[in-house]
């Protein structure tokens, strides 16, 4: 059976032009977005209320930043490591580094769980060595789960605590992990992406605890069931779309970063922006880090 397409066409919410957008977020704290260009190294916000846009420029590539108790601070994942960043002014502190860190290595993917530990992921920053892995780190121990992976993504955590996604992009495989008691079980594939529809990159999970996945290479997010099962699609007007999260007062508006790298913006002029769709789905709070850094 073909999936409901969505029938609302997506909208530039903000035309930055990023090499490599990634990692949306909403602060419900004061109405704001919040995502990283990766390749050309940079924290973006924006106020869709005032309409107000803040670039910060970075001197690293940086794959995630998630928010803590302290608004004007993050836990970002750097190539160099997980670090607390001032937004307001760009400096940072470094908290911790995965042992056995290629040097061809970086952070990628970052959330904080329902715990308030945070989830993430390194990568081989070429995308072709299967040297990456997925971390989980509560502020004092570092723990690595889930096998190697040359692209990571996610890790996840359901609203409901009890499961964890990952995602190897380079294979097109979604897994689920068990959550028990703070353990993490061991991987099991969930969604196989077939041949067609491009890799799976970002994902976020809406109030139902059904995932919403964006297909890098065809321009598409897919929402599926916690089985596992295709339920609705939603088509993008640019193929490299990255990752999605939602926002607004009533969290039901889906903002979706985009790609510019290997693209020409005379050709494409929609690469590399942040979008926005209304949606009949409502998506869940950001949890935040729980510890604020110092």
């Amino acid at each position: 059976m073909t999936p409901p397409v969505h029938p609302h066409t997506p909208r530039v919410a903000v035309a930055c032009g990023c090499a490599l957008g990634e990692e949306v977020v909403w602060d419900a704290r004061d109405g704001s977005l919040l995502w990283v260009d990766i390749e050309n190294p940079a924290i973006w916000r924006h106020w869709p209320a005032s309409g107000e846009t803040v670039h910060l420029p970075l001197d690293e590539k940086i794959g995630f930043a998630v928010l803590t108790p302290d608004p004007d601070r993050v836990v970002a994942g750097f190539k160099s490591g997980v670090a607390a960043l001032r937004l307001s002014d760009g400096t940072r502190a470094p908290l911790v580094r995965p042992d056995a860190y290629p040097d061809g290595n970086r952070l990628n993917s970052g959330n904080a769980g329902p715990d308030g530990w945070l989830y993430f992921g390194s990568m081989d920053d070429a995308e072709e060595v299967p040297s990456g892995s997925y971390h989980r780190w509560d502020g004092t121990q570092l723990e690595t789960f889930g096998g190697r992976a040359a692209m990571t993504n996610g890790p996840v955590v359901s609203p409901d605590g009890r499961c964890l996604y990952t995602i190897d992009t380079a294979n097109g495989v979604v897994r689920v992990h068990d959550l028990d008691g703070g353990r993490i079980g061991e991987a099991r594939p969930l969604i196989r992406f077939e041949e067609g529809w491009g890799k799976p990159d970002g994902l976020t999970l809406d109030a139902e605890g059904h995932l919403w996945i964006c297909h890098y290479g065809v321009g598409r997010i897919t929402r599926f069931a916690p089985d596992g099962g295709v339920e609705y699609v939603v088509p993008m007007p640019t193929p490299l779309v990255t990752k999605c999260a939602f926002g607004g007062d009533d969290l039901t508006t889906l903002y979706v970063t985009t790609c510019l790298r290997s693209r020409d913006p005379t050709i494409e002029p929609m690469a590399g922006h942040l979008y926005q769709v209304e949606t009949d789905f409502r998506g869940i709070p950001a949890s935040l880090w729980k510890l604020s850094p110092s």
